[in-house]
């Protein structure tokens, strides 16, 4: 018996030795448990040798050692149950294993329960009928069942800390084994010191030292950093099922035996039940506790899923909500719709984190405007609205002051911006409507805007009729071209004073079989927003271009403008198209002019440049329409490739003609006359639009100015109505209108001379003289002539350069 009871207890020391020289080289948030480890492995090595050396001195007198075997067996029962129970504390203070007390209580329920089961069923298996012992087994013996107990504890508690952790599992689990291990064999020391004999003892000594081996290597290996993901669900149902299964089986089996029941086991069966109802406590508390936290994180959610991120404001469900409520509650309420005007370039020039850094300001000072029982939600982009409790006069003042607060300045790192906002508003009409009212704010938005923006404009009924009108119409316009309702008219050019039609501007006219004239102003710019203006525009130019091909073939030395809009001019494929429709048609290039609004100039003027260019070079000449609207500069003029000024009718009729000041002769428009003068300059021609009375032709002769368009000079008119114009005018009795005017001015060049049909074109040559900074002399200086070239000539003699020219 001493060969194996030394090699045993020379094992356990080692293991001792082990853990002992790894706690000291050991640091980090284990260490603590480690400590405790060390402990109770030195308690169980200081059992395990007391045993031993009981077991040995009672050798030669087992029978007659009976007292004092009992003694050692209290020393060892003892031991026992400190190691294991200082072994589950260390189990418990590694990291991962105890991570809150709430959990460590669950965990230490779940065990008293396991533990309680395991005894149970070891007591029906050794005591009486079962005896699974026999003789060996031990009665009377108080200090053996401490140890009972804690191996019980250690056998029910290890696994469920080491299955319901979240540390790696793989080291902890045979920690926990070990563990178990260590506290059997101290139950097998003490019941064999107490009646079983050397056998158990050794048995007993061989488990411990076993165990306490592989406690100090499993414990060296524990990584705190490693983590498994942790199962959140509560498993106390399985905790329970499990042991109170075993123990009903357990006594059902005992009392089957004709087995009873002792107070000691009726206390362990009390305890299981104490442990089950305080884990289904436990339990109800945590789902009762985890129902609170998901109500509260729906209502949060739910708040999320009604609040804009970026403001703090409501969104649109937010808004809907709130509309809801208050249509519920019956109170009178009025939505305001906001926009901020010329947010875009915002984006476009400081960047979208500017952007939303604007957008949160606008929040901000939204919330310190309104009211407490006022709703300001973002509806997405730069578009926001309020939901204000009154009527719309009380809102009114709302909106006013809305104005002026989003109007300050937004102070950021790279300068103060400053924005306008549009406000609409609207109230209930009648019945309230939720979606009648985002309606009507929005219309009353989208007027605000389209009246000049940072204005007011409160909904309408009218506003509902321009909607459906505007709708139908983009309907219609979009198979205006295949239904044959459109049509060109022509608005005569005339030569000045004769007020001979040379030239001749094409409209677009549209008739609608149901919808009658719709005007140009109304379905135009309808047009460019649908992205229909291309399709429009190439049709106007392949008509022009065929009826300028037939008039041409008919002998009629005439021109004809088109007018292209922006969105044409930057597209790169509409130089192309020009150069078709001309071959197509056989139109000399000089004989089409291409018009251009001022309002082009405002966007980039070099690319303007290049496109200008681009279809100057392919002959046609360009002419720079609504001249005095406001856009171009002199510096810019000077830079455009340009051919003809056509002055805006606002600078014919803005002034009263004068006379000119030390000399006779008749009045004069000063405006016509400084734009003309700077046009000889510059090498153009020169075309007033909108003469509309004699004083005002008188005006513009006088000033020098050699062509003329207007309601004087004649309505756009269908090409058969021109072409009976253009015969009239170039029959042999014709006499020029403005013969016995007296319009004549004998100190302006050009102001007493029929310009006949001479188009109104600049040599060719003008444009590189521009380049290299020599500008060809304007037609004031040029020689004139009483006598007007004919009309009637081939087409292919004409040029038009040559002719103004001679003008």
């Amino acid at each position: 018996m001493a060969v194996p009871a030394a090699l045993s207890w020379l094992v356990a020391a080692s293991a001792t030795a082990l853990l002992t020289v790894g706690l000291r080289r050991r640091t980090g948030p284990h260490r603590p448990a480690l400590v405790l480890l060390g402990v109770a492995a030195g308690i169980a090595l200081v059992g395990l040798v007391s045993g031993l050396g009981a077991a040995l001195a009672a050798v030669p007198h087992w029978a007659q050692e009976q007292g004092q075997r009992t003694g050692w067996t209290v020393v060892v029962s003892v031991a026992t149950a400190a190691s294991g129970l200082i072994f589950l504390v260390g189990l418990f203070r590694l990291p991962g294993v105890m991570t809150s007390p709430v959990v460590t209580l669950r965990l230490v329920l779940d065990g008293l329960m396991m533990a309680a089961a395991v005894w149970f069923v070891g007591w029906v298996l050794v005591s009486e009928p079962t005896r699974l012992l026999g003789d060996a087994t031990p009665t009377g013996h108080a200090p053996v069942l401490i140890a009972t107990a804690a191996a019980a504890l250690t056998a029910g508690i290890g696994p469920v800390a080491v299955c319901r952790g979240v540390a790696t599992r793989g080291p902890l689990a045979v920690l926990a084994a070990a563990i178990a291990t260590v506290t059997a064999g101290g139950l097998g020391v003490a019941v064999g010191l107490a009646q079983s004999g050397q056998g158990m003892v050794l048995t007993g000594a061989g488990l411990s030292s076993v165990g306490l081996l592989a406690v100090a290597l499993s414990a060296l290996r524990v990584d705190p950093r490693g983590r498994v993901e942790s199962d959140g669900t509560d498993r106390s149902g399985e905790n329970g099922f499990i042991p109170m299964f075993a123990m009903t089986v357990s006594a059902t089996y005992h009392l089957a035996q004709g087995g009873r029941f002792t107070p000691l086991t009726v206390g362990v069966c009390a305890v299981e039940g104490f442990a089950l109802v305080a884990r289904q406590y436990l339990a109800m508390r945590d789902v009762r506790a985890y129902a609170e936290r998901l109500a509260e994180r729906e209502a949060h959610f739910r708040e999320l899923a009604h609040t804009d991120a970026l403001t703090g404001l409501a969104n649109r469900r937010g808004l809907l909500r709130a509309v809801h409520h208050r249509v519920a509650a019956g109170d009178p309420c009025v939505l305001l719709g906001l926009d901020l005007d010329g947010f875009k370039h915002v984006n476009d020039m400081r960047g979208h984190d500017v952007g939303d850094a604007v957008l949160a300001e606008v929040g901000r000072r939204l919330r310190e405007t309104l009211g407490p029982g006022d709703v300001a939600a973002r509806l997405g982009g730069d578009e926001f609205a309020i939901l204000l409790s009154g009527r719309p006069e009380e809102a009114d003042r709302v909106a006013e002051r809305l104005l002026a607060v989003l109007g300050r300045a937004y102070e950021q790192t790279a300068g103060p911006l400053f924005l306008s906002v549009s406000i609409g508003v609207a109230g209930w009409d009648g019945e309230p409507d939720v979606e009648l009212l985002l309606r009507h704010a929005d219309l009353a938005l989208r007027y605000a805007k389209q009246r000049g923006k940072s204005r007011i404009e409160r909904y309408d009924v009218a506003y509902d009729q321009l909607l459906r009108r505007r709708t139908t119409l983009e309907h219609e316009l979009r198979g205006a071209i295949e239904r044959d309702e459109l049509r060109l008219v022509f608005q005569p050019v005339a030569s000045l004073p004769s007020v001979r039609p040379v030239g001749a501007e094409a409209l677009l006219r549209w008739r609608h079989p149901e919808l009658g004239n719709v005007r140009p102003d109304e379905f135009i710019p309808l047009a460019e927003e649908c992205g229909m203006i291309a399709k429009l525009g190439a049709w106007v130019l392949n008509e022009a271009c065929h009826q300028l091909s037939r008039w041409l073939a008919g002998g009629h030395d005439v021109w004809v403008s088109v007018n292209v809009s922006p969105r044409e001019l930057h597209d790169p494929e509409y130089v192309v198209l020009v150069a078709d429709a001309l071959r197509l048609h056989g139109v000399p290039p000089q004989r089409l002019v291409l018009e251009v609004t001022e309002h082009a100039v405002a966007t980039d003027l070099d690319e303007l440049i290049r496109r200008l260019t681009a279809l100057r070079r392919t002959g046609v000449r360009i002419a720079l329409d609504d001249f005095g609207a406001g856009y171009s500069s002199l510096g810019q003029l000077r830079r455009l490739p340009i051919d003809i000024l056509k002055i805006d009718h606002g600078l014919v009729a803005e002034h009263e003609p004068v006379r000119p000041e030390g000399r006779d002769g008749p009045a004069f428009a000063p405006m016509v006359d400084i734009v003309m003068r700077l046009g000889h300059q510059l090498g153009l021609e020169v075309i007033a639009e909108g003469v509309t009375t004699p004083t005002e032709l008188a005006a513009v002769v006088a000033a020098g100015c050699r062509f003329g368009q207007g309601a004087l000079c004649g309505w756009g008119v269908p090409a058969e109505h021109l072409e009976v114009m253009l015969e009239a005018a170039t029959s042999p009795g014709a006499r020029p209108a403005g013969a016995s005017s007296g319009a004549r001015s004998p100190g302006h060049a050009g102001g007493g001379v029929d310009a006949g049909a001479r188009p109104p074109m600049p040599p060719p040559s003008r444009l590189p003289q521009r380049a290299s900074g020599q500008l060809t002399p304007g037609v004031a200086g040029a020689p004139r002539t009483d006598s007007p070239t004919p009309v009637n000539q081939h087409v292919g003699s004409v040029d038009s350069s040559r002719e103004m020219r001679q003008a």
